[in-house]
């Protein structure tokens, strides 16, 4: 087993071995160094042991289910949303891939001017969005934050994180929409005081009312509050400042521009900066003295944030989920979502041919694909996706593992689905102990080239475990089963340049 974890030396050299995760067995106590333990009092049972691994190699938070609520439906989403940016009396902190620019975007601004006028100046506003995405088009997420930049500009502070991949000829030669390919903040981070809202949706009018997302609250959760806020200001700190006259400048105490900088340098701060703040370390959260009298809660749900940032070195997420996929109990269930499915290599090999576990995977109907009836390249995104769930399902019939790994499709009319994530039943049971909910898609954008952000939820508390089944029954029950006959059907057939196209550019989606 790995040795412990070593704290900051003397000259503050920061531990940097993080992407290494050892073959521990799914029963194997963790070893943290006791220095790195906020020691608290325990009162409660421990959750279930399978996944204490994970404290080995990212930070725990231990919390009361009753600080955890799955919201349903967009509209109750952008409702949430738009209380929580009223009502703020310290800190607002949103990571989003872009903001829209629509009516409804609009009206969350608003409510974030009504909590700055509000608060008096107490309240602190941070944004951190893509800059290549939240600067396309003359309309963009810049233009729509300008005003608050202009009427609260000791509150506010807006970040455009532009990854250090897109540079030289490449940032040169790509036009808008394809320059997006090369890297992203994907981080999807909602948090307002001490409350925060995980999910899959960015800030987008269709993410509000008909495109089909997951978000999990969690309330009263301060330390896992300032963890995210913490990681949200490290990239932020490495980022473009959007200046209210719609220029940007580096932040102050960076010096290395992302696209023009030594290359190396920027890579090796940016993973100093994130590294302190990613250790493994135990948190006991206190609950509030009304939950006190509830001591069957206290404590029996554990959180653990997984960071994927490829690029810095960063790959908690990756190797986690492969660990999780590959030591799944037998006849265990696991029920994957992505809302574009394109596996990893490694990814798919476990589930194929190590993981015992029985799958069902869900995957987007080609009607519910955001890009579907998009024009030009963009509208044979649908098709290209198809041909890849396609082949995947041609590798389960060829190792002879249609019985236990099922491709579901999502359909439901005048929606597009982007949900992400997995709940895991153990053997002979009903209800979920683990989901991992976030930004990642488990596809090769998400563990090669974007910034994704997810967590683990473990829990034994039945409330909890039934909120959870209840969601992932609701996207199940919009769906068929695939069978090969599907793939068969004139509708879905594949045109050979978008076959040619994927073949070259999987790796890009």
């Amino acid at each position: 087993m790995r040795s412990k974890i070593s704290l900051f030396a003397t000259n503050l050299k920061i531990w940097g071995s993080c992407s290494g995760f050892a073959a521990f067995s799914f029963h194997v106590p963790v070893s943290i160094s006791p220095n790195l333990i906020e020691k608290k009092p325990v009162t409660m049972k421990e959750p279930r042991q399978d996944l204490l691994w994970l404290a080995d190699h990212c930070p725990e938070f231990k919390v009361s289910s009753r600080n955890i609520k799955v919201l349903q439906e967009p509209s109750e989403f952008f409702q949430t949303l738009k209380e929580l940016s009223r009502t703020s009396q310290r800190r607002i902190t949103l990571a989003s891939l872009y903001i829209g620019t629509g009516p409804l975007e609009k009206e969350l601004v608003s409510s974030i001017s009504e909590g700055l006028e509000q608060s008096r100046g107490k309240l602190q506003v941070k944004i951190l969005l893509d800059h290549t995405r939240g600067s396309r088009g003359k309309e963009n997420s810049r233009t729509l934050l300008l005003p608050l930049l202009k009427n609260y500009p000791s509150q506010i502070e807006v970040s455009l994180y532009h990854t250090p991949k897109l540079r030289g000829f490449i940032k040169w030669l790509l036009p808008e929409r394809w320059n997006e390919t090369i890297g992203l903040s994907h981080l999807k981070v909602y948090l307002f005081d001490d409350t925060l809202i995980l999910s899959g949706a960015n800030l987008s009018d269709q993410y509000f009312y008909n495109r089909q997302d997951r978000y999990i609250m969690f309330q009263n959760c301060k330390e896992l509050c300032d963890y995210f806020d913490n990681v949200v200001s490290a990239i932020s700190s490495m980022s473009f400042l959007l200046k209210p006259n719609n220029t940007e400048i580096l932040h102050p105490g960076w010096s290395i521009h992302p696209s023009e900088g030594d290359y190396t340098d920027f890579i090796s701060r940016a993973r100093q900066s994130l590294q302190c703040l990613i250790q493994p370390k135990q948190h006991f959260i206190t609950s509030t003295s009304e939950e006190i009298s509830d001591s069957a809660s206290e404590g029996d749900t554990f959180v653990y944030p997984l960071l994927q940032m490829y690029t810095f070195g960063i790959r908690q997420d990756e190797q986690a989920v492969e660990k999780f996929l590959r030591l799944a109990e037998p006849d265990s269930k696991i029920k994957l979502a992505s809302g574009y499915f394109n596996l990893t290599n490694h990814y798919m090999n476990i589930i194929l041919k190590s993981s015992k576990a029985l799958y069902s995977l869900l995957v987007a109907s080609p009607k519910v694909n955001g890009f579907y009836g998009a024009s030009g390249v963009a509208g044979g995104i649908p098709s290209a996706y198809t041909h890849i769930a396609k082949s995947f399902f041609a590798k389960v019939l060829s190792y002879r593992q249609q019985d236990r790994i099922k491709l579901c499709e999502y359909e439901r009319p005048d929606w597009t689905f982007h949900v992400k994530g997995l709940w895991y039943y153990k053997p002979n049971e009903s209800l979920p102990t683990v989901t991992f909910i976030g930004s990642p898609n488990f596809g090769y954008r998400s563990v090669y080239k974007d910034l994704e952000a997810q967590v683990a939820i473990v829990t034994t508390n039945k409330d909890l475990q039934q909120q959870l089944h209840d969601e992932q029954q609701r996207f199940y029950d919009r769906t068929v089963v695939i069978q090969k006959e599907l793939f068969e059907r004139s509708d879905r057939k594949v045109p050979s340049w978008v076959k040619l196209v994927t073949f070259f550019f999987r790796y890009f989606f």
